[in-house]
């Protein structure tokens, strides 16, 4: 299936936005955004997933694509692994109730729906081992080996923001301490700001710091950047990937990309994978998220 199969709708529930979207031949041709309640039980999520699709048109019977934080299981069940994010959800029958709620839907880990669009019909096309890191609010990952997204039953499988990292020494939302997402996520840097003295600051703030000649701006971009490619290096290691894909807002903020490359350039040849920009953008995991429903759909 070639993106432009794709004609339905989708949803992508991350850690601060909620996005839907109409797709037509493979082309987002309606749109909304607006924020998450992180604190809202799993059935208000729902409700407000439905009232969204509802206002760009969708009706019971079309196919609807899930993208969600946190962990879908292969029972269905979702729990939040950063209980920061979505503090709520715990263990909860997604499959079930969007089953009830929407009839023909499908729900995924929203990195690893941005994955699959990504090695499918993004800038992880032609690559037969691509991994995808998503650098934003936190880390996440899709990882697609010869075509098939790998993942695990209990859904834990492509997290790879929780992967330890030497350059950390915090607390990490999952749990762990010293993770890549403790150093070098968006919620990471704007901790690490307050920790030198720059309280009430964003991560999109610490860049513009540094464009404007910050130092200490400069260093913490610079570590989240190194700690990625760090990462990168080690999933070359480890699955022997030959494309990592950045996104995020973070991942594509002016700059990052390059701060990525030119610490890759530090490892050995044979641990720096291609490095690509995420070609989709925000839209990844709302088109990652249909084409999983309708290929299954097919299957």
């Amino acid at each position: 299936m070639i993106r432009a199969d794709l004609n339905g709708f989708a949803v992508d529930l991350g850690g601060t936005k909620l996005a839907v979207a109409q797709v037509r031949a493979g082309e987002i041709v309606a749109r909304h955004q607006g924020r998450t309640d992180g604190a809202a039980p799993p059935e208000a999520q729902l409700e407000a997933m439905a009232d969204e699709l509802r206002a760009i048109g969708w009706q019971p019977g079309a196919p609807v694509g899930i993208a969600v934080a946190g962990r879908v299981g292969a029972d269905g069940r979702w729990w939040a692994v950063n209980a920061a994010t979505l503090s709520a959800i715990d263990g909860f029958d997604l499959r079930r109730a969007i089953a009830r709620r929407f009839k023909r839907a499908v729900a995924l880990n929203d990195a690893a729906a941005a994955g699959l669009a990504e090695a499918r019909f993004g800038a992880g096309e032609g690559s037969p081992r691509c991994a995808f890191i998503t650098v934003s609010t936190g880390v996440g990952g899709g990882l697609i080996l010869d075509g098939r997204l790998i993942a695990s039953p209990d859904g834990l499988a492509g997290h790879v923001g929780f992967l330890s990292s030497a350059l950390g020494d915090q607390p990490c939302g999952s749990g762990r301490r010293a993770t890549v997402e403790s150093v070098a996520s968006g919620t990471a840097i704007a901790a690490a700001a307050a920790r030198l003295g720059h309280e009430g600051l964003n991560a999109r703030d610490v860049f513009k710091a540094a464009e404007d000649g910050a130092a200490w701006a400069e260093a913490l971009i610079t570590r989240s950047a190194e700690a990625i490619a760090r990462l990168g290096a080690d999933l070359r290691a480890l699955l022997g990937i030959d494309r990592l894909v950045i996104g995020g807002g973070v991942g594509l903020a002016p700059g990052y990309l390059a701060r990525v490359m030119k610490a890759l350039d530090q490892e050995p040849p044979l641990f720096r994978p291609e490095v690509s920009a995420a070609a989709l953008g925000p839209d990844g995991g709302l088109l990652g998220a249909l084409w999983l429903a309708m290929a299954k759909e097919g299957a």
